[in-house]
């Protein structure tokens, strides 16, 4: 019989051997100085996933303007082989950035869906921090769902579905790849929470459609009502009406924005946007994504005790 910790190591070292020729150790100018982080391969034409508080949003650069003003930074491969990058574009609201090297890089590793995973799974911390070639830590997830507030400017926003894991960050990992045991990348590590405690941003449907807009366009395209909203409960016969027992309660509803001109007003309990039910901010928050700028959007409400359907019209979010 095999001894499970043995079973364990093969499963590490597996992933180890598999992923880490693809992370790289990232050193990035910024208008600060110098950032630093892990960064994966995940195309075959050389573009790279990291952090957007690795390279810094203020210098972030696409693609022509990064050629004429030089390369962002370098990436240093666990073979040795380095290569010039550019910033292709940073989301700080998402906390994610691309890359592209001007030279070859190692196999990508394959994205996964972090919608897969399951409290207690083993799951592996690979980066490339300061130099340290294919640091490799394991752990499990130890929550999912978490929430990490972020900040552009004046804008704050709230990643959801983060995963927590108990595998050691090493400094420096912030960007590096959180990998399953069949080598699939479920995650970038973003922050150290506290002793024991890490946090990773989700690859799903989501980061991928961040992805591939930071790719084509350099940036993300977000939708703005101008409301602050809470959870909140239903009156038990909207409850049973709908099926569900919580809606959106606008805290506040910003003077002069595309809320406040359709006539919404703070206290208002939101349950559906364009016919998607919406129970907690995090609902309302994915619908505002680059196809409902600029689009009617009907929000159903509750307003002492009636439905009231409005129509709103999101401004594109502009980051100050």
């Amino acid at each position: 019989m095999q001894d499970p910790l043995d079973a364990y190591s093969q499963v590490v070292t597996r992933v180890a051997a598999t992923v880490s020729p693809a992370v790289a150790s990232l050193r990035v100018r910024t208008p600060r100085g110098e950032g630093a982080g892990s960064a994966v391969v995940f195309t075959d034409d050389g573009f790279l996933l990291t952090s957007a508080h690795v390279v810094d949003s203020g210098s972030r650069r696409t693609g022509r303007q990064a050629g004429r003003g030089g390369a962002a930074g370098m990436a240093e491969f666990a073979d040795g082989t380095h290569s010039e990058v550019d910033v292709i574009g940073a989301d700080p609201l998402s906390d994610l950035a691309v890359l592209r090297a001007r030279g070859g890089t190692p196999a990508p590793a394959t994205l996964g869906d972090a919608a897969t995973l399951s409290v207690g799974q083993l799951v592996v911390a690979v980066g490339n921090p300061l130099g340290l070639t294919g640091s490799v830590t394991a752990g499990v997830v130890s929550a999912l769902g978490r929430s990490l507030p972020t900040r552009a400017g004046a804008t704050v926003r709230v990643i959801d579905e983060v995963i927590q894991t108990d595998a050691a960050l090493n400094p420096g990992n912030s960007g590096g790849a959180l990998v399953t045991a069949d080598c699939h990348v479920v995650g970038v590590n973003t922050a150290v929470a506290g002793i024991g405690l890490g946090l990773a941003v989700p690859v799903n449907t989501t980061t991928r459609r961040i992805l591939t807009a930071l790719m084509r366009d350099g940036r993300v395209r977000r939708a703005y009502l101008g409301v602050a909203s809470t959870r909140a409960p239903l009156p038990p016969h909207l409850a049973e009406r709908f099926g569900r027992r919580h809606g959106v309660r606008l805290a506040e509803v910003v003077a002069n924005s595309p809320a406040g001109h359709a006539g919404l007003f703070a206290d208002d309990l939101v349950l559906s946007v364009a016919g998607q039910p919406v129970a907690t901010p995090g609902d309302l928050q994915r619908l505002m994504t680059e196809d409902t700028i600029g689009r009617p959007l009907e929000l159903t409400v509750w307003r002492r005790g009636a439905l009231v359907d409005v129509i709103v019209v999101p401004q594109e979010l502009a980051l100050t």
